[in-house]
């Protein structure tokens, strides 16, 4: 007796996702038309009987919780978080799921404490948003729960994660820098706090190795404060200023444009200022800052999908998603003064 076409034999047939072949059998949205037709017409090829706009009850994602799990330090920065947090709760409730938020403490992180819910394995997936510590990760992973990251990943984690392509916006913003005719350009951050950071620096200095400019190690700080004490302390402290800035963050974007300011410099004739990330506080620079937008909407709709394929095929490798960034140009980067003078 022939067995019965499941939707994972379409899925294993056309080297998709069971999770794609269930949204074009049943006419959700999610992939795009030609997908659906060669879905449909497999389906029909195979054999298998559906009934389109209806749930397949044994294989269709089905109703129940999700847990959105972060650090204090991470859930205290509203600006760029908390979007994503909101985005997520949206995007779990589209596919039929609660969504739980559990913040974790520093003691909990040392003691390697669990939520209930972890515990009690009382939710079907974890999104792990941004750092906490790899062990504690680690211990969450060790439930074997079904997890994703956002906005965090590390070689001795083995989960699905979903990334900004930190690299490559760097690379763009310190070339915007160049193309304006900048060749004494810094770089602000600090490499400790996440691995985003440091990969900006990588994009950073890919760029400057590029277009064959000297970095001037006085010019790279790799472990910045966002605070204006620190700020002003380390701008004095140089013994030649750059034209041009490309900080890791919006905050420190934001502080280095007051720093720079209260030294007698202007943004942007003395000094081009370029941040990261497009949130609130480049906005209400003065003037507005030159910044590299990441898509968190996109990072809500691409962990709950990733999520939901892991629960549906726990044995599928583990994927790394890099999110494209986009540039955009503001008031605070021009060319530098003596290039502009011989204009």
């Amino acid at each position: 007796m022939k067995s019965k076409v499941t939707m994972q034999n379409i899925a294993d047939e056309l080297s998709l996702s069971k999770n794609s072949v269930s949204q074009a059998l049943t006419g959700k949205d999610g992939v795009s038309e030609d997908t659906r037709k060669l879905i449909i017409e497999t389906a029909q090829r195979m054999g298998y009987v559906y009934s389109r706009g209806k749930k397949e009850e044994s294989s269709l994602p089905k109703s129940g919780k999700f847990a959105l799990i972060a650090s204090d330090f991470a859930f205290s920065m509203h600006s760029f978080f908390g979007q994503i947090y909101l985005s997520v709760e949206r995007e779990a409730k589209l596919q039929g799921y609660e969504l739980l938020i559990q913040s974790i403490g520093p003691d909990s992180v040392k003691e390697l404490l669990m939520p209930d819910f972890v515990q009690n394995r009382s939710v079907d997936g974890m999104i792990i948003l941004s750092h906490i510590t790899t062990d504690y990760i680690n211990a969450l992973l060790a439930t074997g729960i079904p997890a994703v990251l956002i906005d965090h990943h590390h070689p001795q984690i083995k989960a699905d994660c979903i990334l900004t392509n930190n690299r490559f916006g760097a690379y763009e913003a310190v070339r915007h820098l160049i193309q304006l005719g900048h060749n004494k350009i810094g770089y602000i951050g600090d490499i400790s706090i996440s691995p985003s950071y440091y990969e900006r620096l990588e994009g950073y200095r890919l760029a400057m190795h590029e277009f064959g400019l000297l970095v001037q190690e006085e010019w790279v700080h790799t472990s910045a404060v966002e605070d204006g004490t620190f700020m002003c302390s380390y701008i004095n402290g140089l013994s030649e200023q750059p034209t041009a800035w490309f900080c890791v963050n919006d905050g420190l974007g934001f502080f280095l444009n007051a720093s720079v300011r209260k030294k007698g410099l202007s943004v942007p004739d003395d000094v081009s200022i370029v941040s990261f990330d497009n949130g609130y506080l480049s906005r209400i620079s003065t003037p507005p800052s030159t910044t590299v937008e990441v898509d968190l909407k996109l990072y809500a709709v691409k962990a709950v999908e990733r999520l939901i394929e892991r629960i549906q095929c726990p044995d599928q490798p583990y994927t790394e998603l890099l999110l494209p960034t986009r540039l955009i140009v503001r008031e605070s980067t021009v060319g530098p003064r003596g290039e502009r003078d011989e204009r």
